[in-house]
């Protein structure tokens, strides 16, 4: 992209604080305008406020941004995609999940052929560019004696129960919420080829769930497990490579991680300890996504393979 990258808003909710606040540190990102009916006034971007609309089409109809990122709520995003594909040139980052059922995809898919779908709509995978992922992705990567991954436990908990009926109403449910962290997690190691089970649990609040990938080869089995039950975040993968004995173990809440072998570490990962978690996924990703080539998991295709995953049903 060039070196000014005007920039269109839609959804100005806590969702979008993260991009905001990312994007104001980027010299080149200039905020053209944002979209949000429930906000009288949008906030202030370095220090100047941009032109706010309450539909997306008006803005477009004044506006030629860029990019335009998408942070509402999920069932909105298949319509305000579609307008900022056909209204407009811009690259578009819609926040995950990209849409809330396969018949949005489909449609979505059916676009490709007129806007270039695949070219321009990105989705913000945040958990693919924790810096403990692309730590562990790089361990793995520089290590091919280790062998191929054949087995994934990935446990996420939150503590949205505290929450009660608000945590439905907002997530849907763990798995809606967390699967697809998970999964996009996921295709940053191995190539996710099956979901095999999907069992949901406590009305929603908890999901296990087994997908089946291919690493170096082989085949292999991710277990994933999610739940609200909890009053403190708790997020973790472990990785179990080959017939090595190598493990890569990651805590997504403390961003940090290690590799052992057979008692012996082989190494270690830590974070500064001052960077907020969403800030230090959203930074890369940014990076990624405002360069001429865009991390793959960020793409279309990624997107289609992780959204219908995350939406099969035994």
């Amino acid at each position: 992209m060039s070196d000014r990258v005007r920039v269109g808003f839609v959804g100005l909710g806590i969702i979008a604080r993260s991009h905001l606040e990312v994007l104001a540190a980027r010299p080149e990102a200039v905020a053209e305008f944002a979209v949000d009916p429930k906000v009288t006034e949008p906030p202030a971007f370095r220090g100047t406020t941009p032109a706010h609309y309450r539909d997306l089409a008006e803005a477009l109809g004044a506006h030629q941004p860029d990019l335009i990122v998408i942070a509402t709520p999920t069932q909105t995003h298949e319509d305000l995609t579609t307008q900022a594909l056909t209204l407009s040139s811009a690259r578009v980052l819609v926040e995950k999940p990209l849409v809330h059922d396969l018949a949005a995809l489909a449609r979505l898919r059916e676009l490709d052929g007129k806007a270039d779908v695949r070219g321009r709509v990105f989705t913000a995978h945040h958990f693919a560019f924790a810096p403990e992922v692309r730590w562990a992705a790089e361990q793995i990567a520089r290590h091919p004696e280790w062998g191929p991954i054949t087995r994934v436990t990935s446990a996420f908990y939150d503590p949205y129960i505290l929450r009660g009926e608000q945590a439905f109403a907002s997530y849907v449910s763990s798995w809606m919420d967390s699967g697809v962290n998970q999964l996009s997690m996921l295709a940053r190691f191995v190539e996710p080829t099956a979901l095999t089970s999907l069992r949901q649990m406590d009305d929603g609040a908890s999901a296990w769930a087994t997908c089946e990938y291919r690493s170096r080869g082989r085949t292999g089995l991710a277990s994933l497990r999610s739940s609200w039950l909890t009053g403190e975040s708790s997020k973790g993968t472990t990785f179990t490579l080959g017939e090595t004995d190598v493990e890569v173990v990651i805590d997504h809440t403390a961003n940090t991680g290690f590799a052992a072998q057979a008692g012996t570490l082989l190494a270690a990962y830590g974070h500064d300890g001052r960077t907020p978690r969403k800030t230090a996924r959203h930074r890369p990703l940014y990076e990624s996504l405002l360069s001429d080539a865009p991390d793959p998991v960020l793409g279309f295709d990624t997107t289609v393979t992780i959204t219908e995953l995350h939406h099969w049903r035994p």
